[in-house]
């Protein structure tokens, strides 16, 4: 029994180490790239199996050694990897120190799945929340049917933009909307928007909401096109102007090599970062959940509230996030700067045109 149980931890272990290491070999491939999303329930497994091994057996063999010795090095590389997204870790956005609500911003987002047909659902959490903003994602023209002669009442200013690829979108907002456009940044089938909020206060953010292809076999079966999307984003978001927020599925984890280059090249803040991962898909499978949908915000603001919400019977949970505008404490917040190193990396994963486009050198 004793035997069985350790050959079977010994081989769960030398897979735990392989599924760790796959994800840093520089290829798009998606069996590769797949592997960064369950890391938070790998680290779990890994620190299960390693207790197991300390309580069931003697460690007293060279062969034992080296093997919780490797495996508790990769536990603690897995940890390492997530260990910002836990409330141990300290807050990269602020806690919000203002009241004033003309300076404050509450945006809810929602991948509504296309099929979905429960609107009514999604349509009373929205009254609920009351946001400021709405992006609902995956909306194709039955989405955009039953949902906007009631959003379109309360939210005056929007950009639609439905498709029946599972890439439409359509943005809702309280707020003006200037400048507004659609973008096809690397698929001319996958939109992206931008556009100007004007706060109550008059003050002028910048809006961008991307929904990038996966890096699945269905969809794509490399991630060059996701991350060439989020690079084209976070070098746009580098040379900005004004306060920015960048939100939606980017269909990849917090964690992963290429959303962190997406926050260090565009020098934005993860509100997650010292709060909790905000686990957004999978919302029908309590076991394997990570957080696809993002919102990164700029050091000129503050985060007041951050919430994922229930269940609208999509297979994304949305998340409701409530912002202040602080301009005059953004230097308590600066972001990291990126490194050569890193600029380098992001353009590498751009292609030759899209570099031109952007003006990169």
């Amino acid at each position: 029994m004793k035997f069985s149980l350790k050959n079977f931890l010994q081989g769960f272990g030398i897979i735990a180490i392989i599924l760790t290491l796959l994800p840093l070999i520089a290829i798009d491939y998606w069996w590769i790239r797949v592997f960064d999303f369950p890391h938070a329930q790998l680290t779990l497994l890994t620190f299960i199996a390693l207790i197991t091994y300390f309580i069931r057996f003697n460690i007293k063999y060279v062969g034992d050694y080296i093997f919780v010795s490797i495996l508790a090095a990769c536990f603690i590389f897995q940890l390492i990897k997530i260990y910002d997204y836990t409330p141990l870790s300290a807050p990269e956005a602020l806690e919000n120190t203002i009241t004033d609500t003309s300076k404050s911003i509450k945006i809810y987002s929602a991948n509504v799945l296309q099929k979905n047909t429960h609107h009514e659902l999604l349509l009373s959490q929205v009254t609920n929340y009351n946001p400021d903003i709405v992006l609902l994602m995956e909306t194709d023209t039955v989405w955009k049917n039953a949902v906007h002669n009631r959003l379109s009442i309360a939210y005056p200013y929007y950009l639609l933009e439905p498709r029946g690829n599972t890439y439409g979108m359509l943005l809702y907002s309280k707020l003006p909307l200037t400048r507004k456009k659609i973008r096809h940044l690397v698929d001319k089938e996958v939109p992206s928007m931008e556009a100007i909020v004007t706060l109550e206060s008059n003050d002028q953010i910048q809006l961008y909401a991307i929904h990038p292809t996966p890096p699945m076999p269905q969809h794509n079966p490399m991630s060059s096109d996701r991350d060439t999307e989020m690079m084209k984003t976070a070098f746009t978001v580098n040379k900005r102007t004004l306060p920015v927020i960048v939100m939606g599925d980017f269909n990849d984890v917090a964690w992963s090599r290429t959303t962190s280059l997406f926050r260090k090249v565009s020098k934005l803040l993860d509100p997650r970062i010292g709060r909790g991962f905000y686990n957004t898909f999978n919302a029908k499978n309590i076991l394997l959940r990570w957080p696809l949908d993002h919102l990164f915000i700029s050091q000129e603001f503050r985060v007041k509230r951050l919430e994922r919400t229930d269940h609208i019977k999509s297979d994304h949970f949305p998340v409701c996030t409530e912002l202040t505008f602080e301009p005059d404490g953004a230097s308590l917040q600066l972001p990291q700067e990126p490194t050569d190193s890193e600029i380098e990396s992001a353009k590498s994963q751009l292609k030759e045109q899209n570099l031109l486009t952007l003006g990169m050198k």
